[in-house]
């Protein structure tokens, strides 16, 4: 009996080690298209979260292009000079510097790799950040990716310790400090195959076969409660959405095309919803969140692009559904405490979308929680459309729901693995959410193949972390990763954003900034240097004063403060 307690205090002692606070670096590995931070069963890099130890203490953590990875640098308001970081070799896509030497705000780049060596300098810019703690706007709810059926495929075959790195990196303290997934009810388009219940039997509103989760299901839970467990993480944010209904509750019958749920089963749709938020309750896996439906418009106007399940909507028939059947339906039952939010499209659909809702159903807003929107023209339309509609509906959530890169037809379609200027995509759209209310942000697919999939229409795009699945052994973790981790390890849930403005133009500025308070009371800011010439930053606090970094080429940082 004494060697079983010795047992369990052995293996107890073992957990207890793994799950204590750790910083490993970046394991940094040369691609075609840049570098990656390789993890593998016995290695994976992680950062402390940082801790101050008086009111005059700041924590630089930066990442690079040249290969920075949540590198940490301290420094003080008391200090007289700048804080410089430390970069590796300036590189950009038509030079490779040999050394650069910075002397006052002129940069000596000298060059190796021509036929003699020289030297020219370049001004260095100073840009002044102005943080005023005392204008506020929103708070931070949560950031979080996809928990798809690829991702729970991928995950499936691998060995436990490398599955126990993928959680750790994206959702512990000491990883990116993810708080939230989102999940499809039924699947998505990235699945092995589409499916709904109750397919069987057909035209059954009653929803007799709907008694169960299914085994797919049931697979993501087991794998979500050791996430939990790896994680640490006692409240996981679940927001889910349907891609389709099943194809008998639909006018074109189909998967996808052009097709729209039959109004005669609008009511067994809102049931179809709160069977499944019960029977993950009944699992112990609430749900926090659901939408009213991925990508509406993907089924009315998209069908031409789209061949993945979709299930089409108006704004009209969307209004009469949810303020007619499934905002009552949620409400008056034992899920009522489950958020709702509308839309879970494009950003060019706002705010027309909700007028036109409103034009329909007057009451059908008051059942939104929130507002869903999805990232991927973003760099087309702009953010004043999000400024409208928060300014008509001020009192909603609004959360940034997918996102991913490798979608459009001049890009890449899959990883490339290692590029930068992707993670640099994210950078600039999180930074802009951020100033324009958004609340928090879900990326897409967790996790992909070296292909960028798998799924049944091999629709293959690019994700934050790349597993080999031909090895199993190793998983690499791409500047994207990086660039949301900037935001969501260090803005916990409840940080409200704060004033942090440049004397730039926004049109000609090098340095992009966003500010926020945290619950602790400390000022976390981000901050890009986007151009390929290192910066000056004179920061300047309403309330602790003033500190000068220099902030490398091609790099982002988050600055930690009280």
């Amino acid at each position: 009996m004494k060697s079983c307690w010795l047992c369990l205090l052995y293996v107890f002692g073992l957990w207890a080690r793994r799950g204590a606070a750790l910083s490993t670096p970046c394991q940094l590995r040369e691609t075609n298209y840049g570098s990656v931070c390789v993890c593998n069963s016995s290695y994976c890099d992680y950062l402390d979260q940082p801790i101050l130890s008086d009111n005059t203490q700041i924590v630089v953590i930066s990442s690079s292009k040249n290969g920075l990875r949540f590198k940490q640098a301290n420094a003080s308001f008391l200090d007289k000079g700048a804080l410089e970081v430390q970069d590796h070799q300036w590189i950009d896509e038509n030079f490779v510097a040999d050394s650069i030497i910075v002397e006052q705000d002129k940069a000596w780049l000298q060059f190796a790799n021509v036929p003699q060596r020289f030297a020219f300098n370049v001004s260095i810019k100073t840009v002044q950040l102005t943080v005023k703690r005392e204008l506020r706007y929103q708070k931070i709810t949560n950031f979080g990716g996809a928990f798809t059926g690829s991702v729970s495929h991928i995950l499936k075959q691998l060995p436990i310790d490398l599955q126990d790195h993928l959680y750790r990196s994206y959702f512990h303290a000491d990883g990116i400090g993810y708080n939230s997934i989102r999940m499809s009810i039924g699947a998505s388009d990235f699945d092995l195959q589409p499916w709904a219940y109750n397919e069987l039997p057909r035209n059954d509103p009653s929803l007799s076969n709907f008694t169960t989760l299914d085994s797919r299901d049931l697979q993501k839970i087991e794998q979500l409660k050791r996430l939990k467990a790896v994680a640490q993480l006692n409240d996981l944010k679940i927001m889910a959405a349907a891609w389709s209904a099943p194809t008998w509750m639909k006018s074109n019958e189909r998967w996808t095309g052009f097709g729209q749920l039959k109004s005669e089963y609008y009511q067994a749709w809102a049931d179809y919803h709160l069977k499944f938020l019960e029977l993950m309750q009944s699992k112990n896996m609430p749900v926090w969140a659901i939408s009213t439906g991925n990508e509406p418009l993907n089924g009315v106007i998209g069908f031409i692009f789209i061949h993945f399940m979709s299930m089409g909507w108006t704004p009209w028939q969307q209004a009469i559904w949810l303020g007619d059947y499934l905002g009552p339906t949620i409400k008056k039952s034992n899920q009522s405490h489950v958020l709702i939010f509308g839309n879970d499209d494009q950003r060019y659909t706002y705010p027309s979308w909700f007028r036109k809702m409103r034009a329909s159903r007057s009451n059908a807003l008051d059942y939104l929680d929130g507002l869903a929107v999805h990232w991927y023209w973003d760099e087309i339309f702009g953010p004043k459309l999000i400024d409208d509609a928060h300014t008509e509906m001020p009192n909603k959530l609004l959360l940034n729901t997918e996102s991913c890169i490798g979608d459009k037809p001049w890009q890449t379609h899959g990883p490339e693995l290692g590029n930068w200027g992707r993670g640099e995509s994210y950078m600039r759209a999180y930074i802009q959410d951020l100033l324009h209310n958004f609340n928090g942000w879900l990326d897409w697919n967790l996790v992909l193949d070296e292909q960028g999939g798998p799924n049944y229409v091999h629709n293959y795009v690019d994700a934050p972390v790349i597993v080999n699945t031909t090895s199993r052994t190793e998983f690499y973790k791409q500047p994207m990763y990086y660039a949301i981790g900037h935001f969501s390890k260090f803005l916990p849930e409840q940080s409200v954003r704060i004033e942090a403005r440049t004397n730039e133009t926004e049109s000609f500025a090098q340095l992009s900034a966003v500010g926020f308070q945290r619950p602790d009371g400390s000022v976390a800011l981000i901050l890009y240097n986007g151009e390929n010439l290192p910066v000056n930053v004179a920061l300047n606090d309403s309330q602790r004063g003033a500190f000068n970094l220099r902030l490398p080429a091609r790099s982002w940082h988050t600055v930690v403060y009280k």
